[in-house]
């Protein structure tokens, strides 16, 4: 399948890069496919680009490799749509708001989203706890991993 992107101009997916979101995401409630595109050169951020409106694209990364004692409990509703039955079954990434210098990037803790490895199912999950940020600068551990890459 050939799509348009905001980033990478045309570009042929495969099967593994697509992602079903059943209920959108929240601000994008119509868009429902998704594919996970790697950026050259950069392990740490991914592309989650609409399959369907090129300008729909946000960056993410793993929040776990970026802040430390992140952790939160997947509520009941996301379990039950992704049908999720055990931890290994998902994994989970966060909305990144880039900034110049990248230092100063903030990562989104309030609205993680939680992908379904198996079902190639995926939602973003709103957390209602004020332990975690909704935008958390990445500064401090973006100079750690890259110094540790």
């Amino acid at each position: 399948m050939l799509i348009k992107t905001k980033f990478f101009g045309e570009i042929e997916l495969n099967s593994e890069q697509l992602w079903h979101f059943p209920k959108g995401i929240p601000g994008f409630e119509d868009e429902r496919e998704f594919a996970l595109l790697p950026i050259e050169g950069n392990t740490m951020f991914q592309v989650l680009q609409s399959i369907n409106v090129s300008e729909i694209a946000l960056i993410v990364a793993n929040p776990y490799t970026l802040v430390e004692n992140y952790s939160f409990d997947i509520d009941e509703p996301t379990i039950e749509l992704l049908d999720i039955k055990q931890e290994g079954d998902v994994f989970v990434l966060g909305v990144l708001s880039l900034k110049e210098p990248l230092e100063e990037s903030t990562i989104n803790l309030q609205a993680p989203i939680v992908f379904h490895i198996a079902k190639k199912i995926a939602k973003q999950m709103i957390i209602n706890d004020n332990k975690f940020a909704v935008r958390h600068v990445i500064g401090s551990q973006l100079s750690l991993t890259k110094e540790e890459a």
